[in-house]
């Protein structure tokens, strides 16, 4: 029998490509996975238990603590009767002050303050902690910094301790959303207490050196190839009600800030011809969305959900060209080497990106697209009606794409991947 490998990630697992890659390629060489993440209550299908081959089993530890369920329903109720309900509390609350005063309160700060937040994470963070210390594994593998002290404390409390891996997605750092000091507080005090760690590029790599004094293992995030079919066209038009010769400027991933998402609407009114389509869900797709109705876009911009990862290679097809714009408002994406970007390569897409090091590397160093502004919309509509007027470098572009997939894919880098695991048997 192989190693058993306890593997915990702070989502759903849902669209969560790289780690799938990561714990299908383990499965496929006589490990034995079991991948800890999280319920989604609003998500009635997603079951707790998957087995995803014979080597690669998946649990899902609920979201909610059942006490707040109960309260919360309790509260409803009371909620829906008003007058009777008010009347009950205020009756309870004279007769027995001495108890109701302290419950209301506690009542108080667990249903309408940061408290409740604290505390669902923290009921999700024991669950996954007892979770890992259910079977005796060999080694525990933590995706980003919000598993990190998941994994320390399950491979350390071992009378023997076990192996311990760190896989860093994001630069935790210097990251949008993580502005609290206590992230890199927590990643310094146990980034040495770790057996590898595993970070997305060299360029964050060289980051990792200068700022804990060690080059951390490199495993690039790319996707598995994709080969055509020959049914896909023209299916996103379609969908759209758009004619089937319309040419797709296609966003796909996260809706979130810091993308430059703004400035594709932005400089939507600028291009020559085609329509922007952006696929996937986020907390700023509503201000898109406004932002369209203020501009009276409708015609030009369209939105999709975000769809399973098996089906987005048949969207990624249909595109003219796709967007990887980000703005570097942090390190995290100044150094990133976005999955988008490799996706786009696979369906033979050529690309509009921003001009960072990792991505500017493979754009132009493969001949796949322009590098422009991302933080100037005149910029990025450049670019565009460049690809949108230029036949031939078009055509060469998406011939390099195919090229380039060939040498940018997990196929290849797994091995890198795989080296991780063997460089750190004990």
């Amino acid at each position: 029998m192989g190693k058993r490998v306890c593997m915990f990630v702070w989502n759903h697992f849902t669209n969560d490509a790289r780690v799938l890659r990561e714990c299908t390629a383990l499965s496929q060489t006589n490990y034995m996975v079991d991948l800890i993440c999280i319920a989604d209550p609003k998500n009635k299908e997603l079951p707790f238990y998957e087995e995803i081959n014979p080597n690669f089993k998946v649990y899902r530890v609920k979201r909610y603590p059942d006490l707040l369920l109960h309260l919360q329903r309790g509260y409803r109720m009371l909620s829906k009767f008003k007058i009777v309900g008010l009347f009950i509390w205020v009756y309870l609350l004279l007769s027995f002050p001495a108890v109701l005063i302290p419950v209301s309160v506690l009542l108080f700060l667990l249903l309408k303050t940061k408290t409740r937040v604290i505390w669902i994470r923290g009921t999700i963070f024991l669950r996954m902690i007892s979770r890992g210390l259910w079977k005796n594994y060999d080694i525990y593998h933590s995706n980003d910094l919000n598993t990190l002290l998941q994994g320390f404390i399950c491979s350390k409390v071992r009378l023997k301790k076990r192996t311990f891996i760190y896989d860093s997605h994001e630069v935790q750092t210097s990251r949008t959303g993580y502005d609290s000091r206590i992230y890199g507080f927590l990643e310094a005090v146990l980034i040495n207490r770790i057996d590898a760690m595993i970070v997305e590029n060299h360029t964050r790599a060289k980051y990792n050196e200068e700022l804990y004094g060690f080059y951390p293992y490199v495993v690039y995030n790319y996707p598995e190839i994709q080969r055509e079919d020959g049914n896909d066209h023209p299916f996103l038009q379609q969908q759209l009600g758009l004619a089937e010769n319309e040419k797709i400027l296609l966003y796909q991933g996260g809706i979130q800030t810091g993308r430059g998402l703004e400035k594709l609407i932005q400089a939507a009114p600028f291009f020559k011809e085609g329509t922007l389509v952006f696929i996937g869900d986020g907390r700023l797709k509503a201000d898109l969305k406004r932002m369209v109705d203020q501009m009276d876009l409708h015609h030009r911009v369209k939105f999709i959900p975000k769809v399973p990862l098996t089906e987005l290679p048949k969207y990624t097809r249909n595109a003219y060209l796709g967007f990887q714009v980000l703005n570097n408002v942090c390190f995290n994406h100044y150094s990133a080497s976005s999955n988008k970007l490799f996706e786009y390569m696979m369906s033979g897409v050529p690309i509009i990106a921003c001009s960072f090091p990792e991505i500017k590397k493979v754009v132009e160093g493969e001949g796949i697209g322009l590098c422009i502004d991302s933080h100037d919309p005149l910029s990025i509509a450049a670019g565009v009606n460049y690809l949108l007027g230029s036949d031939v470098e078009y055509q060469n572009m998406k011939i390099r794409c195919a090229v380039a997939k060939e040498k940018y894919n997990w196929t290849n880098e797994k091995v890198n991947f795989l080296n991780v695991y063997s460089s750190t048997k004990k």
